[in-house]
Formats: C-alpha cells, structure tokens, sequence
C-alpha cells in the first residue's frame, strides 16, 4: 500500500509541475517576454541588402528628382569657347588673299590715285606686312614703295578691321612715260622678312573702263588708317 501510495504521489506531482510550466509559457507570451524567432526571421529578411535599406555599406543613393545638398560640389564643366587668346579665335597669322577682301577704288583726291581696302574676313588676327606687291595686267615686275610711308609698327588686323595703302597711279602733270590702261589688277602680300610674297593674291575688280598708268607708278606701305594711306 505504502508503495503504491509513493506511485501516485510521484504522479501526481509531475502533471502538476507540467501545468505550471504550461502557465508560465503562456503568462511570457503575452508579456512579450519570449522572443518570437518567426518574427526574428521576417524582420531580417526586411533588412536584407537587396531591399535597399540602411544596412548595406556605403552611402545611401539619392531619390530620383532630388536635390544635391547645399554644400555639395557642384559639376565641373568643359569651356567650349571659340574664342583664342586676346579675344581672337587662333594664332595670329599673315594677311593674304585667302582671308581677307580687297577692294581697290580710284581717288578723285588726290588725282591719279587708287586706294586699297583689305579687310580681314578670318577669325584670327593677321599682319599687314611691308606693301602691297600690285601687278596690272601683264606686267613683268611691281612698282617701288614710297619709303617714307613706312609705319613705326605692323599694321594688325583682327577680325573685320581693315589696313589700308594707296598707289600712285600715274604723274599729276601728264609727264609720265610709258603711259597705257589696264583693266585687271593681282595684289600680292609679303610675309615677316618682307622679301618674299607669301599665300595667295587678290584680285580686287577695277573699273569697266580700266585705269590709266604709267612709269611714275608707285605704293605706300600698308597703313593702319584710311587718312595716313592718302596723305602720300
């Protein structure tokens, strides 16, 4: 009997250890007291990298449409200026037919003379050097400069200004010899030496009727202005 009492007692007191432990399970999961390893896992699968959240290394992108912040570095931008040095396009180069415009018109102050415009039409600035090498029609060589129009500097050009000289076309008094008319006109340029014509002439119109020469012929050096051109 006695055995049989220490059975149930046994028994007894192991169901009632189970309920307890049953009820203070219970009492913890409704305080939140035992963690929830399902909710454990989901919230880590919240937070993985490929969600874009917070927890991958380095900064976070920016929304698309967002603006930097004030203190961000702005942009750097490329200059795409035409523009070269001194407010010209390029270097600066050597006056010739291929980028200027010349015009040449007769004078009726003073008489007998010719006056040639040379415009540049480039986009760089170009030296006027020496004088201008005019040939009429066919004529085997160029007429002399007068040495005392030499300019104190290179008469320069930029874009759209023009230089200026004149010619002599033939003597005022009729004394000239060799006299006759000539209806086309080649200008050559020279180069820094003076000494040589450099790029291509010009060819500026003349009049219909032609203009009348002689041996008395003759140029000033290239002028910077239209009054000192004529002054010769």
């Amino acid at each position: 009997m006695s055995s049989l009492r220490n059975s149930r007692t046994r028994l007894l007191t192991a169901a009632a250890a189970g309920a307890l432990a049953a009820l203070t399970l219970t009492a913890c999961n409704d305080a939140s007291g035992v963690r929830d390893e399902g909710s454990s896992a989901n919230a880590a699968a919240t937070a993985s990298p490929g969600s874009g959240s917070s927890s991958h290394n380095g900064p976070n992108p920016a929304p698309a449409g967002s603006k930097p912040a004030a203190n961000a570095p702005a942009a750097k931008t490329s200059a795409a200026s035409g523009n070269g040095k001194n407010g010209s396009r390029g270097k600066a180069v050597t006056c010739q037919g291929s980028n200027t415009k010349t015009v040449a018109a007769p004078l009726n102050r003073p008489v007998n003379h010719m006056l040639l415009t040379v415009t540049n039409t480039g986009g760089s600035t170009c030296y006027l050097y020496g004088y201008p090498a005019v040939r009429f029609g066919e004529a085997q060589s160029v007429p002399p400069a007068i040495e005392d129009s030499h300019p104190q500097a290179v008469v320069t050009l930029k874009p759209g200004e023009s230089g200026y000289a004149s010619v002599t076309l033939s003597a005022a008094d009729g004394s000239g010899a060799h006299g006759r008319t000539e209806k086309s006109l080649a200008v050559y340029f020279q180069g820094p030496s003076g000494n040589e014509s450099v790029g291509t002439a010009a060819h500026p119109a003349l009049p219909a009727k032609g203009v009348h020469i002689d041996d008395s012929l003759k140029v000033t050096y290239w002028q910077q202005s239209m009054d000192d051109a004529i002054s010769w």
